[in-house]
């Protein structure tokens, strides 16, 4: 009997084993994590850094419809092929299609049908509804290519497909499109607009498994022979109608440069099998989920978790066709080198501070073409993206913070990008004559009375330049790291001793007033600070921690400000307050990016253990498995890239050079793939929602006494053991000698 026994607990134990062998990561994604509240992402099938994202739009306009789709909605009015990820301003949703029982008589009718939540699913790669008129729409994709499955009710007779060029929410909207039938089954075409961008243009090639028995543009039947059936115009649309069925497959295939182009790219998918396709997209995104494995005993934390490294592939998209070719904003046709492919879509004010860091590990074979993609950006423009979308400059947000992007790169010795190149692209944008920098460079700050928000862009800027002192450095510019080292310092201009918050001033050097903390201003030429107010841009020194410390008259004041502003009343004061602040914890907002590094700064003034109490603080209560599970607008993957960093235990403050600083891990272990035969592993004993704080730290079976971690360190492989524990070890991370890097040093 004990043999018996023996023989099934073996048995168990091994298949126990399998179990976790072949755990699908995919099954923890839950793409509708962010479509509520202001977290702006959208639910449908894409697979990582495409051009296509192939997803649902309600059909109205507003903030939370940037993304075409919002929680709250029970309408689809089409599924455009083009989507933006969290982002706070509304632009592309082009090429949209929608399936009708029957056509419709006019192309002013509106083709938005009821559904329902419980009759909608998704997961990486695959998106399905079941509207309330009983057709049922199934989406999957390719980088390039769209792929519709639609299936009617019994006795329909004339099922139809519209495409609609004309469809356009928020700022975007069609200048000039064409539809243009090949033959039976084939649909090319283009659609320009200007928008957030001011100019977009998308051509298509759409192909039916079916062969289409009548064709209206623009709501009347074509009369002219093949292939000269074509519509043009502002924005034209199509009804393509089949003969009775029950079911519909088609593809829509996408390229920047023309519809031939577009039309090759439909060999991606090669066959009518939607099945093969949805199988290799979720392929796709287990194969970029394994980049990091995770285990926690609570699946709603390892949904949180894979939800977020989801979110952190969605964003730069492709804007190239497969031989790197494309054609920018100019209209100039041109190709990457090297057989590279050129990106777009760079939230740069929101990534460069967690995101573009995490891609320097989970990014190895891609990240070469999206730092190239930066300065094809700077060779077509002069400068340096701000906010790049479909090759154009936006000119949205503050900073030129492509340089913290690239300046990480360089001194990570990233293969394929080339310094000098780089260096000089830093150099332009340092020095550029727009966007208050000669006023920054004049005086060492920018004057409220000459540019707008100006103390977020004199704290950006400072810490830009910091980044192109540490280049010129590692390249031996020893001239230009004087030069940049002093602009570093420029945060010390904005910092006022009495009240202990950084605050605009003149050019005269006069403190601008009256003064309130609490006070917003969400219009940008009038703003002082971008999006927030002085207490949450007051602590952006990343670069500078303890210089920032030192400007407090009395001791420990920063220690002391720190603890202020978690416990500071949750109110905002003014007229114009910016929506985008959100997730409060005191006057801590962490729905927008000012704050991300804020929690990690004790860690810098000998008090880690408040760092690791405040971030699990943070991830407990700011990050959800549901709808609403972002604490405001996702922001292109650096929302959920700060839960991916945090979750496992670390945070690179300040996003250049390859420090990551310890916070507090939610998961009891994570194993980064650092190499194609290497990882790095990091464990969390005794870890629990109360063992919260660190008590030691072993590296590769050693104490480690440091609060941070370096880059190269993980890239070595091996394993990083935290000890958690419920009370505080307030030895640990007290001696200097342990702490993070600070220019005052």
């Amino acid at each position: 009997m004990k043999f018996k026994v023996s023989i099934l607990t073996l048995s168990a134990c091994l298949l126990g084993s399998s179990l976790i062998a072949q755990e699908k990561l995919t099954s923890y994604v839950d793409p509708f994590i962010g479509t509520g509240g202001h977290g702006h992402t959208y639910p449908g099938a894409t697979v990582p850094f495409s051009l296509v994202q192939l997803s649902p739009d309600n059909g109205r306009s507003g903030w939370d419809w940037v993304s075409g789709y919002h929680d709250s909605d029970s309408l689809i009015a089409g599924f455009s092929h083009m989507h933006l990820s969290g982002t706070g301003i509304g632009d592309w949703l082009d090429i949209s299609v929608m399936p009708l029982r029957k056509p419709i008589a006019t192309n002013q009718v509106a083709t938005q049908v009821k559904f329902s939540h419980a009759n909608e699913k998704a997961s990486p790669g695959f998106y399905q509804v079941a509207l309330d008129n009983g057709i049922r729409a199934s989406l999957t994709a390719t980088a390039r290519v769209g792929f519709h499955r639609y299936e009617f009710p019994q006795g329909t007779q004339e099922p139809t497909l519209r495409l609609d060029l004309d469809a356009a929410y928020n700022w975007d909207k069609a200048t000039d499109t064409e539809i243009r039938q090949l033959n039976d089954s084939t649909l090319i075409g283009y659609r320009y607009s200007k928008g957030w961008a001011s100019v977009q243009r998308i051509y298509f090639a759409l192909r039916t498994n079916k062969a289409i028995t009548k064709l209206l543009l623009n709501g009347a039947p074509t009369a002219a022979a093949l292939p000269s059936i074509n519509a043009k115009g502002k924005g034209v649309n199509a009804q393509l109608i089949f003969a009775p069925a029950t079911e519909l497959y088609f593809k829509v295939a996408l390229s920047t440069s023309d519809e031939l182009q577009a039309l090759a790219a439909l060999q991606e998918i090669p066959d009518w099998n939607f099945e093969r396709v949805k199988a290799e997209a979720d392929s796709q995104w287990e194969a970029e989920l394994q980049k990091i494995k995770i285990q926690s005993a609570d699946i709603r934390t390892k949904r949180i978790f894979y939800s977020a490294l989801y979110h952190t592939a969605l964003s730069p998209n492709l804007f190239s066709n497969a031989d790197g070719s494309y054609k920018n904003a100019q209209g100039k046709n041109l190709t990457m080198a090297n057989q590279g492919q050129r990106y777009t879509l760079f939230s740069l004010w929101d990534t460069y501070r967690a995101l573009n860091p995490l891609f320097t590990l989970t990014q190895r074979d891609r990240y070469a073409d999206i730092l190239n993609s930066l300065l094809a950006f700077y060779d077509e423009n002069g400068l340096l993206p701000v906010w790049d979308l479909s090759t154009a400059e936006t000119n949205t947000m503050t900073g030129y913070h492509a340089i913290p992007v690239l300046a990480d790169a360089v001194l990570k010795d990233w293969p394929g990008l080339d310094a000098e190149r780089a260096y000089k692209a830093m150099l332009a944008s340092a020095t550029q004559a727009v966007r208050g920098v000669p006023a920054y460079m004049k005086y060492g700050y920018v004057p409220q009375d000459i540019h707008g928000g100006s103390v977020t862009m004199t704290l950006e800027y400072a810490f830009d330049d910091y980044c192109i002192s540490l280049v010129a450095k590692k390249l031996g510019k020893m001239e230009d790291y004087a030069v940049f080292s002093k602009r570093a310092k420029g945060y010390i201009h904005q910092f006022d001793p009495k009240t202990g918050f950084m605050r605009a001033k003149t050019t005269k050097g006069d403190f601008i007033e009256p003064f309130d903390p609490f006070y917003s201003e969400h219009d940008f030429d009038k703003s002082q600070y971008i999006e927030g107010n002085a207490w949450q841009h007051s602590f952006y020194v990343p670069h500078d921690v303890r210089g920032l410390a030192k400007l407090f008259p009395q001791k420990d004041g920063l220690e002391k400000k720190l603890d202020e502003l978690f416990v500071a009343p949750s109110i905002i004061k003014g007229e114009n307050t910016s929506p985008d602040m959100s997730g409060f914890i005191g006057q801590y907002a962490h729905g927008n990016e000012p704050s991300h590094q804020i929690a990690y700064m004790y860690s810098y003034l000998g008090k880690a253990y408040k760092t690791q109490e405040k971030v699990r603080f943070i991830v407990d209560s700011m990050y959800h498995d549901r709808p609403d599970g972002y604490a405001g607008n996702e922001d292109a993957g650096q929302m959920s890239a700060w839960a991916v960093w945090s979750m496992i235990g670390m945070y690179p403050v300040a996003p250049a050079g390859g420090e990551y600083v310890f916070g507090s891990p939610t998961v009891t272990e994570a194993t980064i793939q650092v190499g194609p035969q290497k990882k790095f592993t990091i464990k969390a004993e005794n870890n629990s929602k109360e063992n919260i704080y660190i008590q030691s730290i072993r590296l590769n079976g050693q104490a480690y006494s440091k609060t941070f971690i370096r880059h190269e360190d993980l890239l070595k492989g091996g394993e990083l053991i935290f000890k958690m524990g419920a009370k505080p070890n307030k030895k640990f991370g007290k001696d200097k000698a342990t702490w993070p890097s600070s220019m005052e040093n």
